[in-house]
């Protein structure tokens, strides 16, 4: 995985740009794509830094925090039901659209797992 560019050069384009150079002359001069220099510039505007944020993590299950208790009551009422199940159930009951890796990861917050059961393990091969 590639890791972010550095402060140092953040900071070198940010103060080009301030100096009266465009963003897309600067990021030319940088060597860094047109679309960067702009979004740097932005945040520097907005939050006043241009440390790079964090990389990768899940940043949308969190939404489906709300909705936890909810589906461990489904679950606790019928163990078997399916990501599928919770995930329409969800859409059904609150509008929420969940993808089936969102509800795993919820699942997974709390200590839930799939055990498989003697009785339903693959046929053997031929």
């Amino acid at each position: 995985m590639t890791r972010p560019l550095s402060l140092d050069l953040r900071s070198r384009l940010i103060a080009a740009v301030e100096g009266g150079q465009s963003r897309r002359a600067a990021a030319k001069r940088f060597g860094v794509a047109p679309s960067t220099a702009i979004k740097w510039l932005a945040r520097w505007r907005e939050e006043g830094n241009a440390r790079p944020r964090p990389m990768g993590g899940d940043r949308h299950s969190h939404r489906l925090e709300a909705h936890a208790a909810e589906i461990l009551a489904l679950i606790e009422a019928k163990p078997d039901t399916t990501l599928a199940e919770m995930a329409a159930h969800l859409e059904r009951a609150h509008g929420v659209r969940a993808a089936l890796s969102s509800v795993w990861r919820l699942l997974d917050r709390h200590g839930m797992s799939v055990k498989k059961n003697r009785a339903r393990r693959r046929a053997a091969a031929a």
